[in-house]
């Protein structure tokens, strides 16, 4: 580790090595085991830091402060209050209706039509097989 990543860390994670990650701890402790005094001074800057955030209180807040200021805060109004005023019970009727008549026109362009089968509408090709079945029993009938 150098004293510069050193200084980094301390930084970071204070002056305390526990606190930092463990990875970084072992290579730490060794360079202050060295006694380099960069690292030395670097964490001698991060305790004074770490004293002073120690020593820091936060205030307790006022409930009733925080109540009026809750009260205070201007609602959301819903999204009926809001919209109320071009909401009525026939337009919400319309709209109903119109979504099940766009219902029934995508069901009913989804389902296939049946097809109609070579019996009773027989196609070009079957034609001609027809012509190849009658000939072979034509032979057939002849000998």
């Amino acid at each position: 580790m150098t004293p510069e990543r050193f200084a980094y860390l301390a930084d970071a994670y204070g002056a305390s090595l526990h606190r930092w990650p463990l990875a970084e701890q072992g290579p730490a402790q060794a360079l202050l085991d060295s006694g380099n005094p960069s690292a030395r001074q670097a964490l001698h800057e991060a305790a004074g830091l770490d004293t002073q955030l120690d020593g820091h209180a936060v205030l307790q807040t006022d409930p009733v402060l925080v109540r009026q200021i809750r009260q205070s805060a201007p609602r959301r109004a819903s999204f009926l209050s809001r919209h109320a005023s071009w909401l009525s019970p026939a337009g919400l009727v319309g709209v109903g209706i119109a979504g099940i008549a766009a219902g029934v026109l995508v069901a009913s362009m989804s389902v296939p039509l049946p097809m109609l089968s070579s019996e009773v509408l027989p196609s070009v090709f079957d034609q001609g097989d027809a012509e190849v079945v009658f000939s072979v029993n034509a032979e057939e009938t002849e000998q």
